[in-house]
């Protein structure tokens, strides 16, 4: 069976991607920066401690691998510096490319997001053959994963190296060491008056962009690009289904966009004298947009599987209560 590389193996895409690959039987090496930690235990699962931004950590970590899966990046969206992205998301992104080259790589499965292309309503979801679209063109997140993405992809064009790209909407459920995503479930937990965004986005259960990941691997094609989606709830609509899985119901207030804009102004202030803060103009105009995605694509090729997000909200939440 073929050896993989996952890149940032402790974050909670790689984790859950990590399981699926090991019951199927592949051998796995995790990559994780020096400072983290990563639970092992399984025979065919070994570590490697390096960082993506060091290119002969990277080409030290892909040999022996004839697969990887880069899901290593930067995410968070409170940090002012572009640069910081750059060099993560773009840079690591590179290093992935000229160890590929240099081992002779066979297929290369890049996380990018959904992002990278354009959102839709609910009655007309975003496509893969939809451009990036405004707030998210201002996002250094997104920015960085689009241009990485193209950069990938135009690489190996002409390649023995075989690339798909993959690209998960807001992910849920359980395995999330940080945590991460799943601090929308988390702030909203035993609260009695919840404030929400008037927006919403696409929900997916971790565990199904694991699989429709991991069967990229034989199912994706080269050079193509996959929206791993789920549901399109708003935000008010995710918190009366985690009100009917928690059988709590807390008064809930939509936060006027007006509000939002005013404070993503004072973020904006805040960010200009070098304070990282995730209130933002663009931030703060992205949850307040309905920021819809459509999985036909990887339903058809990738075999995409589709939770519940009931199902993902109940996991995701008994995992937290457990890990205490």
């Amino acid at each position: 069976m073929s050896k993989v590389l996952v890149t940032g193996a402790n974050s909670f895409l790689a984790g859950n991607v990590i399981i699926e690959l090991l019951s199927r039987g592949y051998r796995v090496k995790g990559m994780i920066r020096k400072s983290a930690s990563l639970i092992t235990g399984h025979t065919n699962l070994e570590l490697f401690y390096g960082n993506i931004t060091e290119e002969p950590d990277v080409i030290n970590a892909l040999k022996g691998c004839d697969i990887v899966i880069h899901t290593a990046a930067v995410t968070d969206q409170s940090i002012a510096d572009y640069n910081i992205y750059e060099t993560i998301n773009i840079g690591g992104t590179r290093n992935i490319i000229n160890a590929a080259i240099k081992h002779s790589v066979k297929k290369i499965i890049y996380i990018s997001t959904a992002n990278a292309f354009g959102y839709g309503t609910k009655s007309e979801p975003g496509n893969e053959t939809m451009p990036a679209r405004f707030p998210f063109t201002l996002s250094g997140y997104a920015r960085s994963k689009m241009r990485a993405q193209e950069i990938i992809l135009e690489e190996f064009k002409l390649s023995d190296t075989s690339v798909t790209v993959v690209n998960p909407t807001f992910m849920i459920g359980p395995n999330d060491q940080k945590p991460g995503s799943n601090r929308i479930l988390l702030r909203a937990l035993d609260k009695k008056l919840l404030f929400i965004p008037p927006g919403g986005k696409n929900f997916i259960h971790v565990r199904d962009a694991a699989i429709g990941t991991c069967n990229a691997i034989d199912m994706g094609k080269d050079g193509e690009c996959y929206i791993l989606a789920g549901e399109n709830l708003s935000y008010k609509e995710f918190y009366l289904k985690m009100a009917e899985v928690t059988g709590k119901n807390p008064v809930n207030i939509i936060i006027p966009e007006g509000l939002l804009r005013l404070s993503g102004f004072a973020g904006n202030a805040l960010r200009a004298a070098g304070m990282n803060t995730q209130v933002s103009s663009t931030n703060m105009r992205i949850i307040s947009l309905g920021n819809y995605y459509s999985s036909d694509k990887a339903t058809r090729d990738l075999k995409l599987p589709h939770t519940s997000t009931e199902i993902a909200i109940q996991e995701a939440i008994s995992w937290f209560r457990n890990k205490k």
